[in-house]
């Protein structure tokens, strides 16, 4: 996988000007995108066609934890929409899980993600939500993750220092798509467990996303094609 194909723009905007305005200055240097909960309510699902239509891929991030036969009817929905990623919470167990991978089948480029423990959660706050059977947010992470792939999910969505344990956990084709990555030198912002994209990607990682650090960069191509050097840099120095 080429180093571009590894990265995607978190478009974390509350308007379909300022998202599609980012898309068109990235051009061809980004083919990958990602679509959560505020720009999906802000613009509606035609901005998810939009970008598919110009030839991009969507990773949307609906974080789906319902019944069953909702997950299942909104995964149908991302099919339809021509997403490549969608997520679905571990924490909802394994029968939510499975009827979003079941309802996927209908759809061969899409995947199912399961997000295990948000990357600004800790030890401490999952504790306070009554999850005292792990002494870590890695202990859960590797845990969930374990349900996950039992249930059939394509992968899993995790913190960067996570990446390492997970890919010795599944198997060789699993998905471990890691938020929370900034370049080095800069603010993790409300990141518990960050780290930066090529160090996710030497661990294990598949897909880094990264927000603020294109997304409110000056210049968002430059700022893109430094991520991208930190990942051929991390390559190069594994070979």
């Amino acid at each position: 996988m080429q180093s571009t194909d590894q990265i995607i723009v978190a478009l974390d905007f509350d308007n379909r000007r300022a998202a599609e305005e980012l898309v068109d200055r990235l051009g061809e240097e980004c083919r990958f995108y990602k679509v959560g909960l505020e720009l999906l309510t802000a613009a509606g699902p035609d901005l998810i066609e939009h970008l598919v239509a110009k030839g991009k891929e969507v990773f949307l991030d609906l974080k789906l934890f319902e019944i069953p036969n909702s997950v299942a009817g909104a995964v149908r929905a991302a099919g339809a929409l021509g997403v490549s990623m969608v997520t679905v919470h571990s924490m909802g167990g394994t029968g939510i899980m499975a009827a979003a991978v079941a309802a996927a089948r209908d759809f061969p480029r899409l995947r199912v993600l399961a997000l295990t423990v948000v990357t600004s959660m800790t030890s401490s706050d999952l504790a306070d939500v009554g999850v005292t059977g792990a002494s870590s947010t890695e202990e859960q992470v590797m845990r969930l993750a374990r349900l996950a792939e039992g249930a059939g999910c394509h992968g899993v969505i995790a913190a960067p220092q996570e990446a390492g344990p997970l890919r010795g956990l599944l198997e060789a084709s699993a998905l471990i798509v890691t938020p929370g990555v900034s370049l080095p030198g800069e603010s993790a912002g409300e990141h518990a467990r960050s780290g930066t994209p090529g160090g996710a990607v030497a661990a294990g990682a598949s897909h880094v996303v990264v927000g603020r650090t294109v997304t409110r960069a000056a210049d968002p191509v430059a700022a893109f094609r430094m991520v991208r050097a930190d990942l051929e840099l991390s390559g190069s120095r594994q070979t």
